[in-house]
């Protein structure tokens, strides 16, 4: 019974819920970056580059005749074919993806340093060096046990 317990302590935790949203965030968030490298940066570039499609970009290693046909014919023949046109598209993916993160990261990292450069409140209180209860920062006299103290807290005489 305690080694369910403990799982359920551990499954219900803020951050594994949280790690389990990120994931499927991020995957979302991937399937959205390859739409765009895809349908919306590839394209155009391939047009630029005389109506290429990146997808069906290979390197036969076997003969496949001439001229080329498309690489789902190859594949389906089951030629070996080295098809870098879906590695580039790939490659894009990846590099979309870290600079978001890097962006992310650098984001969170900024806001982290902003806090930490936060002055500390000036404190309002002080400790007594002789009976150790709270007494205003200001006090020349401990309320509690009486001692005279001087500005920076010691006693006086």
């Amino acid at each position: 019974m305690g080694f369910i317990k403990e799982f359920k302590e551990f499954a219900v935790k803020g951050n594994v819920i949280d790690l389990a949203v990120g994931v499927i965030v991020g995957a979302a968030f991937g399937k959205i970056v390859t739409s765009l490298v895809n349908d919306i940066i590839m394209p155009p570039i391939g047009k630029i580059l005389g109506n290429v499609n990146f997808k069906d970009l290979y390197y036969p290693l076997d003969n496949v005749g001439s001229p080329w046909p498309s690489l789902a014919k190859v594949t389906e023949q089951g030629k070996s074919v080295i098809a870098y046109g879906q590695f580039v598209n790939t490659l894009i993916d990846f590099l979309i993806v870290s600079f978001c993160i890097f962006m992310l990261v650098k984001g969170i990292n900024f806001i982290r340093r902003t806090e930490e450069k936060k002055p500390e409140p000036e404190k309002t209180t002080k400790e007594c060096p002789y009976c150790m209860s709270d007494i205003p920062a200001k006090a020349t006299r401990c309320a509690h046990c009486t001692s005279m103290l001087d500005a920076e807290g010691a006693e006086l005489g």
